[in-house]
């Protein structure tokens, strides 16, 4: 697949209308908590996030993209790695509005996926689909999907603490080799290099998302 770079650019876009920008990936609940209150203790989360999270996420994806994936099956999978209930509810309201953006974009073969998994489909899987549509490989899969793991939560610790966002940006780009270290093991696990998905988590995180579902005042839908 050699689909014009410009595609992958959007689909990492937090601007893209998947929703995104509505969830705060556990960090509305870690400012509560006082885990996250500037910019050192926000690079130690997205780390952690990285390492955890958004291993297991970039490899479904990129796992997704290929010819003839079993989009069911990887969409179990992905349900057998999110304990919590309301990250369960949060990925999949991401990835079936990701499906329905991306299927006027690059129409055809994201119908197949909304008619296997009508609920909506978990977001990596989602995004591993979009991908393949855009015409796209494993490895951008797995790079978007990685740098959405770290882009949104930092963009709602923008918002829930007021921190510089040039601070925050400078965060991301400090980021740039650690989500490289994470697209080459995702990317050769849907290679075939690898036989079994990552499958890391993070206790914290799911705590995180059962908490923000019973919190009443709260900013961002997970």
């Amino acid at each position: 697949m050699d689909g014009p770079p410009v595609n992958a650019m959007l689909l990492a876009d937090g601007r893209f209308p998947a929703g995104g920008h509505a969830h705060s990936g556990g960090m509305e609940s870690a400012v509560a908590a006082g885990r996250v209150t500037d910019i050192d203790s926000l690079a130690r989360f997205l780390r952690g996030r990285l390492s955890t999270a958004g291993l297991s996420a970039a490899a479904l994806a990129a796992a997704a993209s290929v010819e003839d994936a079993d989009w069911r099956a990887l969409d179990t999978e992905a349900d057998a790695r999110t304990p919590s209930a309301a990250v369960r509810w949060a990925s999949r309201r991401q990835g079936k509005q990701l499906i329905r953006t991306a299927k006027h974009l690059w129409p055809g073969r994201l119908d197949v996926l909304a008619g296997q998994i009508p609920q909506g489909p978990h977001h990596p899987v989602a995004m591993g689909a979009a991908v393949a549509a855009a015409g796209l490989g494993a490895a951008d899969a797995a790079r978007c999907t990685a740098f959405n793991a770290v882009a949104g939560p930092a963009g709602a610790a923008v918002r829930l603490l007021g921190i510089d966002p040039v601070q925050v940006h400078g965060l991301l780009a400090e980021l740039a080799e650690a989500i490289e270290q994470v697209v080459e093991p995702a990317a050769a696990c849907a290679a075939g290099e690898i036989d079994i998905l990552p499958c890391p988590g993070s206790v914290l995180l799911d705590l995180f998302g059962e908490q923000h579902a019973i919190s009443e005042v709260k900013l961002f839908a997970s």
